[in-house]
């Protein structure tokens, strides 16, 4: 059996006990410490503390819901317009290869945040997948958190 030996992780499994940590994060004044990048009328588009790559950005329901189908129309064509508006502003930023967009609905389907549904607008580079993840299973992430907040909340804001 291989192990993976992940210990900056531990944080994110701690977190997840203290209630959802997106209800929460509405609560509080948008900033690095929430990395709420965008607000609209019904979602909210938060950069991902545990990130894939630079750049991966969530939107969220405002509303606390299992999944998809248990929010309104209205709702789930913003999210769409959102993760869209987002993939827009990483490809002016980023300049990904492509990208990967979906939600992980329920805890089976791996979702990190389970009961709130989210998208997942993912930036990708083509070779991305290098050696550090091949040979090591090591994922490399290349720029700080703070970073990529500042660097994505003046591209939306330059993008209203």
């Amino acid at each position: 059996m291989k192990r993976l030996w992940a210990p900056w992780r531990m944080k994110f499994v701690q977190m997840k006990t203290a209630g959802c940590v997106f209800c929460d994060v509405q609560k509080e004044a948008d900033g690095p410490d929430n990395l709420v990048i965008f607000r609209a009328n019904r979602c909210f588009v938060i950069l991902n503390r545990f990130p894939y790559t630079s750049g991966h950005m969530m939107v969220v329901a405002n509303t606390h819901r299992d999944s998809l189908e248990d929010l309104d129309a209205e709702t789930r064509a913003e999210m769409m317009e959102l993760a869209t508006r987002g993939m827009v502003i990483l490809r002016s930023e980023y300049h990904p290869d492509a990208f990967n967009v979906g939600a992980n609905i329920g805890e089976a389907a791996g979702a990190g945040v389970v009961g709130h549904v989210h998208l997942h607008v993912v930036p990708r580079w083509a070779g991305d997948a290098n050696f550090m993840m091949t040979l090591a299973e090591i994922k490399v992430v290349n720029e700080a958190l703070e970073e990529t907040y500042a660097r994505l909340r003046r591209a939306w804001e330059l993008n209203e």
